[in-house]
């Protein structure tokens, strides 16, 4: 796994070994950021469920200028720790041990323009995470959320104040792109 563009373009990263994570593929991760565009540069970007800090990373390399990665998982959690040292953009990130949903009540004011959702597929997070994001204003305006879901997952029509604006599919994987209704 690497960082495939930007100023970090090639650096390795470290994954967990094992099944505990899913790191984004590179073909997977390249289509998102082609569909993100200028929307990456200095953009405020939350990963929540962040597993190696794959998407983060990349967005960081891209130009964005603060990201924060969330994982409850603490072998995950030491390999984001040491991705981030050894490509030396610590300065501009917050790590933080913790529940995705614990993240979202515990702070409630934060506001990003990126919001990347990779949770294990199956279990209804994405769907979950949404309705907690909804309680509060945690995408900025104009902002998108990327999502990943297996193949065969479906969001329903109605993520009000949410809506897919896009979808794309790659081998096993779904990308969605929700945006405020009100933008």
């Amino acid at each position: 796994m690497r960082i495939i563009a930007g100023d970090m373009r090639g650096r390795q990263l470290k994954a967990v070994e094992g099944i505990h994570t899913r790191p984004t593929s590179d073909k997977v991760k390249g289509a998102i950021f082609n569909v993100l565009g200028d929307k990456v540069l200095n953009s405020r970007v939350l990963d929540l469920f962040a597993g190696t800090g794959n998407l983060a990373i990349e967005a960081l390399s891209r130009g964005s200028c603060e990201a924060v990665l969330v994982e409850k998982n603490y072998d995950a959690y030491q390999i984001i720790r040491k991705n981030l040292e050894q490509l030396g953009v610590s300065q501009k990130s917050k790590l933080l041990l913790m529940d995705a949903f614990k993240f979202i009540h515990r702070y409630p004011d934060e506001v990003f323009n990126l919001i990347f959702l990779d949770p294990p597929y199956h279990q209804e997070l994405i769907l979950k995470v949404l309705r907690a994001l909804k309680q509060y204003t945690f995408l900025a305006p104009e902002g998108v959320i990327v999502a990943e879901t297996a193949k065969d997952e479906e969001l329903p029509g109605d993520l009000y104040p949410f809506e897919i604006r896009k979808t794309g599919e790659y081998g096993d994987t779904k990308i969605w792109y929700l945006q405020r209704m009100d933008v």
